[in-house]
């Protein structure tokens, strides 16, 4: 008798249809479904306006703020339902959100904004004490400067602020909204190396929401594409990066006539998607 195939594991996080509308009449998310295994890094990507930002916040439940609602689908982190908790509920339970532009206190100092990631958590100060100075082994320049106020440091201390802040709720997962934004190569490929270090090390797995396709495709396991508030394209994301229509749309590469790759921005800009995109 053949034996039975193994089932394969519950993902850590499963979008399963999720219809977000704002203000009652603008519908942004159309259907999305997703999902994050358990220790893995995913890759939301798409265009500014494609539906990246509004995904991760469906998932944080953040959107009521800003007058966005659920009304369709499911959200399940470790096997439970979450859509209708309350954004601190989610964070003790191991999802915590690093929004675009870092939104660092910029009044505190880089380790009064690290110690209010542990607001959530009740533990001791001995306790505290040693989880900063974890935090301090993978962001040691913010040990540096851990008594500058936070407003008056770089954009890449203040991204590594916001991602340190988040380590402090010792997550299982975290939402990584457009970590490269405004900074310069180097210091991306600085906060993407603490990224694996944190995916590897610690085991957090990772949503990572990116234009940078180039970027985060080299450091995702898995990847999904977003137009227009839905997922047009989904894969590995060493499959995505050799995919024709990702190389055209999201990378600027096109081939000629002699198959040679060409740089095609213009294409790239004036593109028209084929008919499966719109399927």
């Amino acid at each position: 008798m053949a034996a039975l195939p193994i089932p394969a594991p519950a993902p850590l996080l499963a979008v399963n249809n999720v219809e977000v509308i704002y203000d009652h009449v603008i519908l942004v998310l159309k259907g999305v479904s997703l999902a994050v295994p358990k220790g893995r890094i995913v890759a939301l990507l798409g265009a500014n306006g494609a539906g990246k930002t509004t995904t991760l916040k469906a998932i944080s439940n953040l959107l009521r703020a800003e007058r966005g609602d659920v009304t369709k689908g499911s959200i399940e982190f470790d096997g439970a339902r979450v859509d209708r908790l309350t954004p601190n509920d989610l964070v003790r339970r191991g999802v915590v959100q690093v929004m675009e532009g870092r939104h660092c206190f910029a009044h505190l100092t880089i380790e009064e904004n690290l110690l209010t990631g542990a607001y959530t958590r009740r533990i001791g100060r001995a306790a505290l004490a040693a989880q900063l100075e974890r935090v301090y082994a993978y962001f040691p320049r913010l040990k540096v400067r851990r008594a500058s106020q936070a407003g008056y440091t770089s954009g890449g201390e203040q991204q590594m602020t916001a991602l340190g802040r988040a380590l402090m709720a010792e997550p299982s997962m975290i939402l990584l909204d457009e970590p490269s934004m405004g900074l310069a190569p180097q210091i991306v490929e600085e906060i993407f190396a603490i990224v694996r270090d944190l995916n590897t090390k610690e085991n957090v797995s990772f949503l990572l929401a990116e234009q940078n396709t180039t970027v985060a495709l080299a450091n995702a396991d898995y990847g999904y594409i977003l137009e227009n508030g839905r997922v047009v394209m989904d894969g590995d994301a060493a499959a995505l990066s050799a995919n024709e229509d990702v190389q055209e749309f999201y990378l600027g590469v096109a081939s000629d006539a002699s198959g040679q790759r060409r740089k095609s921005f213009r294409d790239t800009k004036f593109y028209r998607r084929r008919k499966r995109w719109l399927s």
